[in-house]
């Protein structure tokens, strides 16, 4: 149950990503005018931009964390592709290779 609660939070594809970029953006945004309204002059663009700025470096490390997973994940993939179509030499454990695997294997030979 926790799980499936769990994979509410988490970021699949870069539609959620630039919704979440949106959503905090909205927020820094908002911060920032109170900002100028408390502190009139320099001292409160300061803290706008710097509320806003730090919106711009939160968005590109979510994007990015969300490439490293995709390479991540099809190295990962392709690996495992590449270990299951070898033979097995008799060492260790008898392999299972599932279905997708084993047909991938015979069209990839």
């Amino acid at each position: 149950m926790l799980n499936k609660i769990a994979r509410l939070f988490v970021i699949k594809s870069r539609w959620e990503a630039f919704l979440i970029i949106y959503a905090l953006a909205l927020g820094a945004t908002e911060r920032g005018t109170h900002y100028l309204h408390q502190f009139p002059g320099y001292g409160g663009y300061l803290l706008f931009f710097a509320s806003t700025g730090s919106v711009f470096m939160a968005g590109a490390k979510i994007l990015d964390c969300l490439k490293h997973e995709q390479r991540a994940k099809e190295a990962a993939a392709s690996s495992d592709l590449a270990s299951n179509s070898l033979p097995d030499l008799g060492q260790g454990e008898p392999r299972t290779v599932s279905r997708e695997n084993r047909r991938a294997a015979t069209i990839g030979s």
